[in-house]
């Protein structure tokens, strides 16, 4: 087929591809469609295979012209997208399907020309991105970040009894407790039970915070409890509203945490001698989990300071793509039916809608980064070679313990699992330029565990 194509660039990173098909391959395709059905068609008072185009024409006209039409576009687009001398800055998205615009129609006299529109991976207009300064947090260590490990350790082997019936809730307990929202009338909201759920009273690990509230009930108590959250809460569900909640305590279990000493060391592994070999590990792993969690706060703020003068006109089918990643997640991590996800949702004020208008600034913000990394790879012809491969599977193995033929067996068993891996290394390689070529320094103190909670030490 005879075409002619021409590009006009659209904003948002979008593309109209004109397409033009000659007269005389219209007019070939839309024969081929008539002799088909001459092959084919029964028409009463004629042999099979023996209808006149004429009568065709008369009978089928209009739904021929369409047919041919579809067949001609599909056709044509097919063969653009399939040209390797068709740049592949000017290929679709894959979650861009092109869309035809104005409903051409088919002149068998005339050229077909037509339009689709369809958004193509972004351009980076690369900033400056060396040189740069940018401040992170002096953190170290200290022995009450230990403290703090080892009473996790305690939690996690103490030994747990059931409380007297008699006795109250008090903080550091193990509850069992159902629960519901309620609605005005005070009948529970369907949807919103929860059976059997276990947590730590005092520890905030339930979705309403009901820890002060609970203080002091008995097994086999209910209580109807009322809270008001403040309008910058974590739980976007919850921010500024108040809500009724009925919570029955069905158990109550008491803990009694082991003794500090180096009989908890050997019981927490035989290769711990001492309670100070086991200090000395937690050490080890805090101050290698510090190391990584401050290489990505400086990668994260250089990244930041790139984007204030490297623009990107990210399409909007690449942010609803990412949106809808987010979502599927949320519905997987709820383990209800799907079907069940959006009631309960809008029970709780929320929906894919709501959740998307929350997500989409952090959604737009990581696009960004990952295009620039993307950018500044391409610029320095960043690639990754078998060797240092081969240096990644022995770092993995030699962390997780491993053989490094068992690694590398995981790995290659799936070109998709080696594909991660490669493009793992190949961010790591664009940070590792980004903290060679521009300046980091310290800035006032802040503690290893507020430097866990915060935004700009979580992963890349």
């Amino acid at each position: 087929m005879t075409i002619s194509k021409e590009i006009t660039r659209l904003e948002h990173s979008a593309i109209k591809l004109t397409i033009t098909v000659s007269k005389e391959d219209v007019n070939t395709e839309y024969a081929q469609i008539i002799n088909d059905y001459r092959k084919t068609l029964q028409i009463p008072g004629f042999r099979k295979g023996k209808v006149p185009k004429e009568v065709l024409e008369r009978k089928f006209g209009d739904s021929l012209k369409v047919e041919a039409l579809g067949k001609i576009l599909d056709r044509s687009i097919a063969q653009v997208f399939e040209d390797p001398d068709f740049p592949v800055t000017n290929r679709p998205l894959p979650y861009s399907t092109p869309e035809v615009q104005d409903e051409p129609k088919l002149d068998l006299g005339a050229d077909l020309v037509f339009a689709v529109v369809y958004d193509v991976l972004p351009t980076v207009s690369l900033g400056t991105w060396q040189g740069l300064s940018v401040e992170v947090p002096e953190v170290k260590i200290t022995d009450e970040d230990i403290s703090q490990e080892l009473e996790v350790i305690r939690e996690r082997n103490a030994i747990v009894f059931d409380k007297d019936d008699a006795a109250g809730a008090v903080p550091g307990d193990v509850v069992t407790i159902q629960y519901s929202e309620l609605s005005p009338s005070g009948d529970p909201i369907v949807g919103t039970e929860r059976q059997d759920f276990v947590f730590t009273l005092g520890s905030g690990q339930n979705i309403y915070h009901l820890d002060d509230a609970m203080i002091g009930m008995t097994r086999g108590e209910t209580r109807d409890i009322e809270k008001t959250y403040p309008a910058d809460f974590y739980d976007i569900d919850l921010a500024g509203k108040t809500k009724k909640i009925r919570v029955t305590l069905s158990g109550l279990k008491e803990k009694d945490l082991p003794e500090l000493n180096d009989d908890l060391a050997q019981d927490v592994d035989e290769k711990y001698a001492t309670l100070e070999d086991l200090k000395a590990s937690i050490r080890a792993q805090l101050n290698e989990d510090l190391e990584q969690r401050l290489y990505v706060r400086k990668v994260n703020a250089l990244l930041e300071k790139i984007m204030e003068t490297s623009p990107v006109d990210i399409p909007e089918s690449m942010i609803r793509f990412q949106l809808e990643a987010r979502w599927r997640n949320v519905v997987r991590n709820m383990h209800i039916p799907q079907e069940e996800v959006p009631n309960l949702l809008e029970r709780r004020d929320g929906s894919f809608g709501t959740l998307a208008e929350v997500w989409r600034p952090e959604v737009i913000k990581a696009l960004h980064s990952r295009l620039i990394v993307e950018t500044i790879m391409k610029d320095r012809n960043l690639e990754v070679s078998d060797e240092v491969i081969e240096q990644e599977y022995a770092r993995i193995a030699a962390r997780a313990n491993l053989p490094v033929e068992e690694i590398r067996s995981y790995h290659e068993a799936q070109e998709e699992r080696k594909n991660m891996l490669v493009d793992t290394i190949n961010d790591r390689q664009v940070h590792d330029v980004l903290l060679a070529e521009n300046t980091i320094t310290l800035g006032n103190p802040m503690s290893y565990h507020a430097l866990v909670e915060s935004k700009g030490s979580k992963d890349l």
